[in-house]
């Protein structure tokens, strides 16, 4: 299976927004990809006054990527959106996947909110507009099992075990608007980290570049192989790269290392 992560700057702009990630699935499914992963909040960046109304699942956002899934022929996971939530104060952040018919195939929502005070260089509360996810949620796309993740659940290694072990995961999917200060410390190693402890794939699809107010997202979209091999990495630009999920190197890493197999807790 050849996976393409598209990188991109979401602004406050949601039909510019919508309008890149399809020219970047276009040029996904031009380069062969099966499946084509978006990063985190695709549709909005910006300020919060200037928010478009969340929407349900079905909406708007969710109907073009169906489209795009439909008329490309390919697998879209579409990242993640402001999904309409459980009170008028809170939206749940959500993953829609859709097979090659363009069907609904997967919904996941975020359960790890990123709450973090650094002082004088961050102050985050994502809890205050969204509410968290409470399933985790592992799908087959074209017959690989697929565990999904949003942003900073990277940070909870007991997630992806759980997908690892008890979904039966081989790909790891983890589309992020990772912020600059942490993601050039942090983020290739805990993407190698989550590939290599749990033996699977993983998939990194991340927004790039500066948003409003004040937000500045590292990018460095990239999939790494279950030996926690790099095999590709996008440069500090909007655009695509790709790389092929090859089962049968998984299943050797598996027997030859087995980590997962050799588990005592």
């Amino acid at each position: 299976m050849r996976v393409a992560v598209c990188q991109l700057n979401a602004r406050d702009d949601r039909a510019a927004n919508l309008a890149t990630a399809r020219e970047l699935l276009d040029r996904a499914a031009a380069a062969g990809a099966d499946l084509a992963v978006l990063p985190e909040y695709v549709d909005y960046l910006g300020r919060s006054a200037g928010l478009p109304k969340p929407e349900a699942i079905d909406g708007e956002f969710g109907q073009f990527f169906a489209t795009a899934a439909r008329e490309l022929g390919m697998w879209v996971h579409a990242g993640s959106f402001h999904e309409a939530g459980p009170d008028d104060t809170r939206t749940w952040n959500t993953s829609l996947i859709f097979d090659r018919s363009g069907q609904l195939a997967a919904t996941y929502r975020k359960i790890h909110l990123y709450d973090v005070e650094i002082p004088g260089r961050v102050s985050y509360q994502e809890s205050r507009t969204v509410a968290p996810g409470d399933k985790t949620v592992v799908t087959e796309i074209d017959g690989v099992p697929t565990g999904l993740s949003i942003c900073y659940d990277l940070r909870f290694p007991e997630l992806y075990r759980s997908l690892a072990v008890d979904g039966g995961a081989k790909l790891i999917v983890v589309p992020a608007a990772f912020m600059m200060h942490t993601g050039r410390d942090h983020w290739e190693v805990l993407l190698r980290a989550r590939a290599i402890e749990n033996q699977c794939y993983v998939v990194a699809a991340g927004q790039i570049g500066d948003h409003d107010p004040g937000r500045t997202c590292f990018g460095r979209s990239m999939i790494i192989d279950p030996w926690g091999t790099v095999l590709a990495q996008a440069p500090d630009t909007t655009g695509i790269v790709t790389a092929d999920i090859d089962l049968a190197r998984l299943d050797e890493i598996r027997a030859e290392l087995p980590s997962l197999a050799n588990r005592r807790l």
